[in-house]
């Protein structure tokens, strides 16, 4: 099976929400003949069960089942899951959540589910005892928990609307383990991947307090998603503890690294090393925010602040996990990354982002906005557009590949 085409897909998807991205911005510039909401709805369920889904499965088949009788029925699994991304693509634009939307939307969840059961019955029982499987596997759960956030949806919009406080927060679970779950601790597990080639992974007893940490950090760090209630001071409590639980883990990690960073360093490329470094500030920096996001006053003002929620959002999107998946499929020589590309993403990725974190404060403070704002921003989402397509058309050269 050629893995290096799915991956070719999960770019595809990847440039996809980068030129939407642009899209957006240019609503505030010129007139576009489209529905803003609708466009923010393509944009947000490609980026995430597009571009990340797509990427992140490709590599768990690659690092575990490559090697078993299983192609064909995987195949099943990909072009089925492939089927209802891009209904999902074709349909949110026009119709934003409606028949052929939800239709789809549901159908990619049967999907994940049958990937998730399909993939871990494969495991060997060697397999199953490597750190990073134990990573792998408790992502792939943070998947399924995170899909009762869209489930319960329905049922919330028909007993109380889309208006109620459960709304809100059912949407707030789903992107809570999708981003902290799912996507973080999967990309855990590949690091752990890297360690293990490498024997540089944690003893038993480190490894066995990193992953308590890790997984009780996420579930309670949840609670930072409904402080926008301003509920019971326990609540507060409980978030603040998630947060820190997982400044714990990640210092338990980057301590193992920061000692074996010599012999990685001679083990991975300079591309690679650069990324990986890269995607570790912008954790430490995500992780640092979360944990100030517990504290009531800074709850409050940054829930009530869409410019500094979207920050956080894209700084963990664009920043921790695109930039490691990157890292991660270019050391499974899955993919190509052009020598410049990274530098113009790194740029357009740092400018859009301090733009928007720029407008959160202003708005926080009362403070005017530059009537040349918008220009400045669509013009650092075109570096990110530039960027993005630079990797995507690099895969399809001879030379490359």
């Amino acid at each position: 099976m050629d893995l290096k085409k799915h991956v070719q897909i999960a770019l595809g998807y990847f440039l996809i929400i980068a030129v939407l991205g642009l899209v957006l911005r240019l609503f505030q510039v010129v007139d576009i003949p489209a529905n803003y909401r609708f466009v923010v709805h393509t944009h947000s369920h490609i980026a995430l069960l597009g571009w990340v889904y797509t990427a992140i499965t490709t590599l768990l088949y690659f690092h575990y089942v490559k090697d078993k009788p299983i192609a064909k029925k995987y195949r099943r699994i990909f072009w089925s899951t492939q089927l209802t991304i891009v209904g999902m693509l074709v349909s949110f634009p026009f119709t934003g959540y409606a028949f052929f939307s939800i239709l789809f939307s549901t159908l990619f969840l049967l999907a994940s589910y049958w990937f998730t059961y399909f993939f871990l019955k494969q495991i060997d029982a060697d397999q199953k005892q490597r750190q990073s499987f134990k990573l792998i596997r408790v992502a792939l759960w943070f998947m399924i928990l995170s899909s009762i956030g869209p489930w319960a949806l329905g049922g919330i919009m028909t007993t109380l609307g889309s208006s109620s406080p459960w709304y809100r927060n059912a949407i707030y679970f789903f992107l809570h383990f999708q981003y902290n779950g799912w996507f973080i601790v999967a990309l855990c597990g590949f690091l752990f991947v890297v360690l293990e080639r490498y024997k540089l992974s944690l003893s038993k007893k480190s490894f066995r307090v990193f992953f308590l940490l890790l997984n009780w950090g996420v579930l309670l760090s949840f609670f930072l998603s409904v402080l926008w209630m301003k509920p019971h001071p326990v609540f507060y409590i409980l978030a603040g503890v998630g947060g820190v639980l997982q400044l714990a883990a990640f210092g338990i990690l980057f301590r193992k690294i920061y000692t074996s960073f010599q012999r990685l360093k001679e083990q991975l490329s300079l591309p690679i090393t650069r990324l990986l470094i890269a995607s570790g500030i912008f954790l430490l920096v995500k992780l640092i925010a979360q944990l100030i996001g517990a504290f009531p006053e800074a709850a409050q003002s940054i829930s009530a602040n869409i410019d500094l929620v979207i920050s956080y959002l894209h700084w963990t999107f664009l920043g921790v996990v695109s930039v490691a998946l990157l890292a991660f499929l270019n050391s499974a020589k899955l993919i190509y990354i052009p020598k410049l590309s990274i530098p113009l993403y790194l740029f357009g990725f740092l400018a859009t982002e301090t733009l928007i974190f720029y407008k959160g404060i202003l708005v926080w403070i009362g403070g005017s906005l530059s009537a040349n704002y918008h220009y400045f921003l669509t013009f650092a989402s075109i570096s990110l557009v530039l960027a993005i397509g630079w990797v995507f058309m690099a895969q399809f050269s001879s030379k490359n590949r």
